[in-house]
């Protein structure tokens, strides 16, 4: 490594991982040694890494060290996709049979020219966006579209709060939102979940140590597959109505496809915001989702969204507002639903009559507790099945592997439950209900 001062060191060190000489989970030298090393203060390489660290590039784990972050905020070479002849359960996407053409909606484009003083949210979509949440008892008086759930989330974080301010986020959470959060300098403060949702006196616990806001997953929950249950969504926010300026973000990132209704836990509150993404239900590349919350949040994110990309393409949100409202796509998304359903239980179903722990009511994934995630994962793949292990979405829950189902058949979906029953022995106590 070189560097003369902290910030030439944190830009070579930034440098070595985009190149990927030094890769995701790389522990970096501890500051006195690479003091020595460069010839310069402790001090000095400890502000490097402290840079480093405050943009999400790098994690510090106390005496254990500085590792480069799982997915830090900057170009790093693709990662190797998975061999041929292996069957991937670990992506996470969506069967892209189950997805609409969107062809089907391309008529409704018409010709229509945007300039740059129309409203950054198109007539056609407010319409039908509107109609979409208020089926769920979300209110739209206040709405806007964003890139995807994961920019809304990013945009409303980042319109009430401040790098050091702490978040409660589910554990095991969606990775990209524990490495969201670290990009943006926030804190996690993790919530323990089981099948409805996360547990009210774990988010008592986090809001007494200070969480300003709260990320949940209403369904789909990713990677555990829970769905907060109505009674759950009650106690939740009786717990949240003791932190009134608690900032409540509501992750929907699966919508129909996640086969369950939504209990919302936001709306009503001071601030608050739900974002709903199109991308498991018509496809990624549609980048599209649409955002309701209170008049401040609405107000901040649209003024932040101004002075970037300024808004949406209109062309996709003609494009999406035709398919929320076309029946025949309708029907196909909730095909799309009993589908993955139907793919969940076959795996589930067995492996449960077996004796072997198994989550996920809702979504594309299931989320199977293991004692060793590394040798579970290991004697899958030997097997010819590649799954996620779960340090990946954990903070401090127990290992667990993510199996995604979305784009099983029979015939691989017996070959899977025959393959995890070998390698998730019911003799090994941790896989046993209960």
């Amino acid at each position: 490594m070189r560097g003369s001062s902290a910030a030439e060191l944190s830009a070579d060190i930034e440098e070595r991982i985009s190149l990927g000489s030094l890769r995701p989970g790389d522990r970096l030298p501890p500051v006195r040694v690479l003091a020595v090393e460069l010839g310069l203060a402790p001090n000095t390489v400890a502000a490097a890494y402290r840079r480093l660290g405050e943009r999400g590039v790098v994690i510090g784990r106390g005496r254990s060290g500085t590792f480069v972050a799982s997915r830090p905020p900057v170009a790093v070479p693709l990662e190797v996709g998975v061999p041929e002849g292996l069957l991937d359960l670990s992506n996470g996407n969506p069967d892209p049979s189950l997805l609409p053409d969107l062809s089907m909606a391309a008529e409704a484009l018409g010709r229509q020219v945007v300039l740059y003083s129309e409203s950054p949210i198109d007539e056609s979509l407010a319409a039908a966006g509107a109609e979409w949440l208020q089926v769920d008892g979300i209110p739209v008086d206040h709405m806007t579209v964003v890139s995807g759930a994961l920019d809304g989330i990013e945009r409303v974080l980042g319109a009430h709060l401040r790098p050091g301010d702490r978040v409660a986020v589910e554990d095991p959470a969606y990775a990209s939102v524990i490495d969201l959060l670290g990009a943006m300098g926030l804190v996690p403060v993790p919530v323990s979940i089981d099948d409805e949702g996360p547990l009210p006196g774990q988010l008592a616990e986090g809001l007494e140590r200070g969480a300003q806001a709260f990320v949940v997953t209403p369904r789909a929950q990713n990677p555990f597959g829970s769905t907060l249950s109505v009674g759950r969504a009650v106690s939740l926010r009786e717990v949240l109505a003791e932190h009134p300026r608690v900032l409540v973000v509501e992750d929907d990132h699966a919508s129909e496809v996640a086969g369950a209704r939504v209990n919302a836990i936001g709306p009503g509150r001071d601030r608050w915001a739900t974002v709903r993404s199109v991308a498991k239900t018509y496809g990624p590349d549609l980048r599209l989702a649409v955002l309701a919350g209170d008049a401040v949040t609405i107000r901040r994110v649209e003024g932040r969204q101004r002075l970037g990309p300024g808004w949406v393409s209109h062309i996709l949100q003609r494009l999406t507002a035709a398919m929320l409202s076309d029946p025949k796509v309708e029907s196909m998304v909730q095909t799309a639903a009993g589908v993955y359903r139907d793919r969940r239980e076959a795996i589930a179903q067995p492996l449960r009559s077996v004796g072997i722990e198994v989550h996920g009511s809702s979504g594309l994934n299931l989320w199977i507790p293991v004692q060793d995630e590394v040798g579970a994962v290991a004697g899958l793949r030997d097997t010819g099945i590649v799954v996620r292990a779960g340090a990946r979405f954990r903070i401090r829950s127990a290992p667990g592997i993510r199996v995604t189902v979305a784009s099983l058949n029979d015939q691989q979906a017996e070959d899977v439950v025959t393959a995890l029953t070998k390698v998730l022995h019911p003799s090994d106590p941790t896989t046993r209900s209960g």
